[in-house]
């Protein structure tokens, strides 16, 4: 259920981040969910690969080649979903950045319990 809200709050956010970016395009709210679920989807499978297969960049860069995967994410998802539409890999960077920023405060945070 946790997941299912968290997929519909990000769908949201991609809704938003679409009307502030004038690059990047949805046509309505249920490209937006697609959009959601199909980040969600590269984010848990993709991306770990990548990140691995890219830790020489990743590190002479100083961790910045993350958001180029992430931007690459967002193109590749822009190619599939038809109502989804991303200008150029400047706003597929900008996207990934906000996208990434309301991901992490709908994460759950663990809290820090103190001993008595």
């Amino acid at each position: 259920m946790n997941y299912l809200l968290r997929i519909l709050a990000l769908s949201v956010a991609v809704m938003l981040i679409s009307w502030l970016l004038p690059g990047v395009y949805i046509y309505d709210y249920g490209d937006a969910i697609i959009v959601a679920f199909l980040l969600g989807i590269l984010n848990t499978f993709l991306k770990p690969i990548l990140v691995v297969l890219t830790i020489p960049i990743t590190i002479i860069t100083f961790g910045l080649f993350l958001l180029v995967i992430n931007a690459l994410m967002v193109s590749l998802v822009s190619r599939w979903v038809s109502g989804f539409y991303v200008d150029g890999f400047g706003y597929a960077i900008l996207f990934s950045i906000l996208y990434s920023f309301v991901s992490y405060l709908l994460k759950p945070q663990d809290s820090v319990k103190l001993k008595n």
